[in-house]
């Protein structure tokens, strides 16, 4: 049985995307990133000299802050902070540049829905764009999970209150690995396996958690190919510019 949206896409269909880099001129590295109507902006400042006190001086630092659209920043924000900064450390390679500090503005435009995600995804295009070493990208989805027991990607702020619960799920993107000769693993995992991190918001049984974790990483083929290609086209065309 198909569950029907306000919108009227299917339950495993996803928002239009658009993904845009070097969208700002002072910083580092920086993308836009739209899922619908939610966007959001990342910009990379750094690598620079020294790194912030309790952090390893061995190896690369990275600090995120969150800047919503209005408001203070509180809890939810703060949260969202330590999983993007968890996500940057797992798919950076930290040995490069070590005792430097690394600063991700992440800056909400739009909220419609599936915000971290969003963030998540336009934080890695702007990773590439400020030429951070990087092991693998990574691509993150949001899964609800209606009173019905249907299962519906890429919620609209309004789905998303409307259901029972959903996961934030970030995933390693191993289309996209800068380190084809090794085999990779995340959190000891074989990466096709992986899972970098997840946060659930209401009641899920973990049969539901599993099946949201299944159609998920099965729609993250899709976000994959359309990262790949967005920085692949914005890669060629850097280049004829410069020739």
């Amino acid at each position: 049985m198909e569950v029907g949206r306000q919108d009227g896409r299917t339950a495993n269909q996803l928002r239009p995307l658009t993904c845009t880099r070097n969208v700002l001129n002072r910083a580092h590295g920086s993308a836009s990133w739209s899922q619908g109507e939610t966007k959001v902006l990342a910009a990379v400042y750094g690598p620079k000299a020294g790194t912030k006190k309790n952090e390893n001086p061995e190896k690369a630092c990275f600090e995120v802050i969150w800047k919503p659209k209005t408001g203070h920043v509180g809890k939810a924000e703060k949260e969202y902070e330590m999983i993007l900064k968890r996500t940057v450390q797992s798919i950076c390679v930290l040995n490069v540049h070590p005792n430097t500090t690394t600063s991700i503005i992440i800056q909400v435009v739009n909220d419609d829905g599936a915000l971290l995600p969003c963030a998540i995804n336009a934080l890695c295009a702007a990773l590439v764009d400020a030429g951070i070493p990087l092991k693998h990208l990574a691509v993150a989805i949001c899964c609800c999970l209606a009173d019905s027991g249907h299962i519906l990607l890429d919620p609209s702020k309004l789905e998303e209150q409307m259901m029972k619960a959903f996961a934030y799920l970030i995933f390693p993107n191993s289309t996209l690995s800068v380190l084809p000769e090794e085999p990779l693993k995340v959190r000891g995992e074989p990466m096709e396996h992986g899972l970098i991190a997840s946060s659930t918001h209401g009641v899920m049984s973990v049969d539901d958690y599993i099946r949201c974790l299944e159609r998920g990483r099965a729609a993250t083929a899709k976000l994959s190919d359309f990262l790949r290609r967005s920085l692949q086209s914005q890669v060629q065309s850097d280049t004829s510019k410069l020739g």
